[in-house]
């Protein structure tokens, strides 16, 4: 393991720089400023479409999103599931794959 440039001030998941563990209003905060400025600089960019998408992304998103993303025996192991079966049926948000009509 590498060794850290800084000393470890706080054990919580999510922390600020001084190591005070963050809690779900801040974190909420925090990700909403995120999206905004992501959905910002998309605009700014001429993807229109993209940024609506992230705007309407939220924070619980996320755990689908890496479930559906990974394949299915690591997503299972990532989000602690001790059967793939649940993965696949609570989490898992993948269509099937078909070619275009036109």
């Amino acid at each position: 393991m590498k060794a850290r440039k800084r000393k470890v001030v706080g054990f919580s998941l999510v922390s600020t720089s001084k190591g005070v563990g963050l809690g779900s209003k801040p974190l909420r905060v925090r990700f909403q400023r995120a999206r905004a400025a992501a959905a910002e600089a998309a605009s700014e960019l001429g993807e229109v479409d993209l940024a609506k998408r992230i705007l309407i992304f939220q924070f619980r998103d996320i755990r689908p999103k890496a479930a559906s993303e990974l394949p299915l025996e690591h997503a299972s192991k990532l989000l602690g599931h001790t059967q793939q079966q649940i993965t696949q049926r609570v989490y898992r948000r993948v269509g099937e794959v078909v070619k275009p009509t036109k």
